[in-house]
């Protein structure tokens, strides 16, 4: 009997971990390689210097986050969102902060660097409408966050599905085959905690020592995990 062929998943890799966490973490694709589990068949474009792939190629994409801001006009980033605007609706998409921010900017919407600061730590979302893909169902969701910039205008014709106070537009949908969400479920907790560490000059001892304590509480991310994987599976 023929097993069923793998689900083909292109990693748009738009930014690098800080090299000191890279050899225990692994870079972005690797950690989402190991969030999607033995299920999918992989393949990681650094869309920094290569072109983005056909969509069409792949059952689905996800983009990565990144340092980068979706605004600072590199022509990589340019590439990207032209690239997002005309792959909507030939393949599955996913975005992830960076990848997030860039979907809705691609799309319609607006990002610019929060005057809220920096969000670290555990956030977590009121779930404000269940999708399908969203099993198990929960109504609320904490999640691994590390981000300046917010998307501050949604697209239209986007759904807002996830939300908080501090990021209203936290989890976004378009139609059944483009979703973007600002958290990180690929983030363990002690990656997380390394990274907030190694910004605590930039974000100041006053935000990290208190998302530090968030992260040594209970997540939701293998439910998040399971989310991506029956959204990518269609």
């Amino acid at each position: 009997m023929t097993e069923p062929r793998k689900p083909r998943i292109a990693i748009l890799e738009t930014g690098a971990p800080p090299s000191d966490l890279s050899p225990e973490h692994g870079r972005y694709p690797q950690m989402f390689t190991r969030l999607l589990g033995q299920g999918f068949e992989t393949r990681t474009i650094d869309v920094r210097h290569s072109a983005p792939p056909d969509p069409e190629a792949f059952d689905g994409v996800i983009i990565t986050g990144s340092p980068a801001g979706v605004y600072d006009g590199d022509p990589w980033i340019d590439r990207l969102l032209d690239w997002i605007a005309s792959a909507k609706g030939r393949t599955r998409m996913v975005g992830i902060c960076f990848g997030h921010q860039a979907m809705a900017q691609a799309l319609g919407g607006r990002v610019e660097k929060s005057e809220k600061g920096w969000g670290v730590g555990l956030h977590r979302y009121d779930v404000q409408a269940t999708e399908p893909w969203m099993q198990p169902p929960l109504s609320s969701t904490a999640i691994p966050v590390s981000h300046q910039d917010q998307v501050v205008e949604r697209p239209a014709g986007a759904r807002v599905i996830l939300a908080s106070d501090f990021t209203p537009f936290a989890g976004l949908a378009w139609d059944d085959d483009a979703i973007s969400m600002q958290c990180h479920p690929e983030f363990t907790p002690d990656f997380a905690a390394a990274l907030a560490e190694g910004r605590r000059d930039r974000i100041g001892a006053d935000r990290v020592d208190p998302a530090l304590d968030t992260l040594r509480g209970d997540n939701d991310r293998d439910a998040v995990s399971q989310w991506l994987r029956t959204f990518l599976r269609g």
